[in-house]
């Protein structure tokens, strides 16, 4: 078998793992970076960026499926029509490009890139599974685990035939004629808005009583009434038992406990995710765990002296950008230098139509911590940009403090919110005071003006 040594070893070339390995390189750190499979992991492969991708395309379409309808701004086409295979060729051109970027940018860093599956020996070594070669051992005074995570499958309904996770459904050779989508997340609603608009009869089945239901209700309300205009079936407050007996449809109980059947050609499961905590040997180095997360402290290290993890292994929120944040403390620390991962806000962004973007706290959870506060929101309906772009839909809601007014969280959904993502990122993260972001300039007509009105109106001073 063949060895190597390396300083750092990073167990995972997702968003974390990459961006950890390239810090280190930066700050002349020895490393090595192992993956089994496509350099940028879930998000660039499978997840982020190709489903962004089919959800510009799906919104392409629709818009000229609208306008061959007679659309209101005045643009008349012909009925277009849907060349899907184009579609994924596009799609995957785009994954193409960023991942051979990242790995570019491994190698002008200095990192040595090993493509194999790694499974762990102890907290020092791990043997690596080199297609078509003998095995590596590779030897590192610093082990960083950035292994993501995998959809979750229901008991009752296991992937494979009909039953898609979202990987299947980014990938589909046509549309089917009837989609049913079993979880009304972020994931579930954003493949279930697309494959709409591309043509599918969409069901949505969820168990609880509402659509996004771990973000705000007011925002899931909006959503809610768009998916009906798409005309989108919701079932709410309703179970997936499982296939029907010859597999063309599910079977689905309310909450009345009555059982009916909803026709499928594909049924994409979309409950959730979990940390990719087996399979590479994970178990012999006895972390401590928080459930099936690994436990790490604020610099991401794990009980384990000189073993660190970062991402979706580390539990929720499951999101790139925080791995990515994550996987800088950890090269930094390594260095030597004073970095913790204690952010006061990370922003979470959901692509539907329209879009929805929440950052900081709730009002409920300002309350819960015994913070008293005050509110305001400003509808879409008022601003300009929003209603130029045949929006008008939505609002942006603002959280502050009651006593010194400092900004606790933000809400937003409508057209186009997911890039007014940083500038709430910012107010939270630089301890805005609703007077900050009232005196600030905002340029005209863009969405901005309405982070800022939402301010003046907490402060009593609404304008528009």
């Amino acid at each position: 078998m063949k060895s190597r040594s390396t300083t750092l070893l990073v167990v995972g070339g997702g968003p974390g793992g990459y961006v950890a390995a390239l810090r280190a390189a930066q700050l002349g750190i020895a490393t090595t970076l192992v993956e089994g499979d496509r350099l940028g992991g879930t998000c660039l492969n499978i997840g982020c960026i190709p489903s962004k991708a089919l959800i510009h395309v799906a919104e392409e379409f629709d818009s000229a499926r609208r306008s061959a309808a007679g659309g209101r701004i005045g643009i008349q086409l012909q009925p277009p029509r849907l060349d899907l295979g184009q579609t994924h060729r596009w799609k995957d051109s785009v994954v193409a490009r960023l991942t051979g970027g990242v790995g570019a940018l491994l190698k002008k860093a200095g990192v040595q890139v090993v493509r194999g599956w790694a499974r762990l020996e102890d907290g020092k070594t791990a043997t690596v599974e080199v297609p078509d070669e003998e095995p590596l051992r590779i030897r590192c005074e610093h082990l960083l685990l950035a292994t993501g995570s995998v959809p979750v499958a229901l008991p009752q309904l296991p992937f494979g035939g009909p039953v898609l996770s979202s990987t299947e459904a980014l990938a589909l050779p046509e549309v089917p004629r009837h989609l049913v989508v079993v979880g009304a997340g972020y994931i579930g609603l954003e493949l279930g808005m697309a494959w709409r608009k591309l043509g599918a009869e969409v069901a949505i089945v969820e168990v609880a009583d509402r659509v996004l239901p771990t973000y705000d209700e007011a925002l899931g309300q909006v959503l809610q009434a768009s998916l009906r205009r798409m005309g989108v079936t919701l079932h709410l407050g309703c179970k997936a038992e499982g296939l029907a007996q010859d597999g063309r449809a599910l079977r689905v109980r309310s909450a009345q406990a009555d059982e009916f059947v909803l026709p499928a050609d594909r049924v994409l499961a979309a409950v959730g995710r979990r940390p990719r905590a087996e399979g590479f040997g994970l178990e012999s180095l006895r972390l401590d765990m928080a459930g099936r997360a690994v436990r790490v402290d604020a610099q991401c290290r794990t009980s384990m002296r000189n073993v660190w993890a970062i991402g979706d292994l580390t539990g929720e929120p499951m999101l790139a950008h925080r791995a990515m944040a994550q996987g800088e403390v950890v090269a930094e620390a390594i260095a030597g230098h004073k970095r913790r991962f204690e952010p006061l806000a990370i922003p979470a962004v959901c692509f539907t139509d329209p879009e929805v973007v929440a950052v900081g706290r709730t009002a409920a959870q300002a309350a819960e911590a015994g913070i008293e506060t005050l509110s305001a929101t400003f509808p879409f309906a008022a601003n300009g940009r929003s209603l130029s772009m045949e929006g008008g839909e939505g609002f942006v809601r603002v959280l502050a403090r009651r006593d010194n007014h400092m900004v606790l969280g933000w809400q937003a959904v409508g057209r186009g919110v997911s890039e007014l993502a940083a500038a709430f990122s910012y107010a939270i993260e630089m301890g805005a005071r609703l007077e900050d972001v009232a005196g600030i300039v905002h340029a005209h007509p863009t969405l901005g003006e309405a982070v800022q009105e939402a301010a003046l109106r907490a402060l009593g001073r609404a304008l528009h």
